[in-house]
């Protein structure tokens, strides 16, 4: 019989812990890895710890396995950021299950409409099809992004 792992916890986080701080960082230098510049869009965690910004951290046990945003555009519309899973944990519903979460908080908010931008290059491709999978819609550009060559746009109505 297998030991049983663990269940994964989403908790809101204030970014001040270093598991955070490096999965941020390593997210941010392949964002620039594979992205041209002026065409990446994730926050840093000064960005991050602004009002109009929700953050959970995904863990297991003292794990950290990933993380993910909420930010307010407008009363009525949200925006997915800093969607990310950690190397080592891909594969395992942890992207999932903070999406998940950051549809349940858009909902509780009542907001009409949740956004994202993801990249359009191939590395984005698995990104793009969880996101397909709960319903986002490509759309586009919304609030103050501009059409980007690099960049897809989404949107689902909630």
């Amino acid at each position: 019989m297998k030991p049983s792992r663990p269940e994964m916890q989403i908790r809101l986080d204030d970014l001040a812990g270093p598991e955070i701080r490096a999965l941020l960082e390593a997210h941010l230098r392949n964002m620039h890895e594979i992205s041209p510049p002026g065409s990446v869009h994730a926050l840093d965690i000064d960005k991050l710890r602004q009002p109009d910004v929700t953050f959970w951290t995904v863990w297991e046990g003292g794990e950290l396995l990933g993380c993910g945003a909420l930010r307010e555009i407008s009363p009525k519309h949200g925006e997915v950021k800093s969607m990310r899973t950690s190397d080592a944990h891909r594969g395992r519903g942890v992207a999932r299950a903070v999406l998940h979460r950051i549809i349940e908080e858009a909902r509780a908010r009542s907001y009409d409409r949740l956004s994202l931008e993801t990249g359009s290059m191939k590395a984005f491709e698995p990104a793009q099809k969880l996101y397909e999978s709960f319903g986002f819609m490509h759309c586009a550009a919304f609030g103050s992004y501009v059409d980007d060559p690099y960049s897809v746009f989404m949107t689902k109505s909630l």
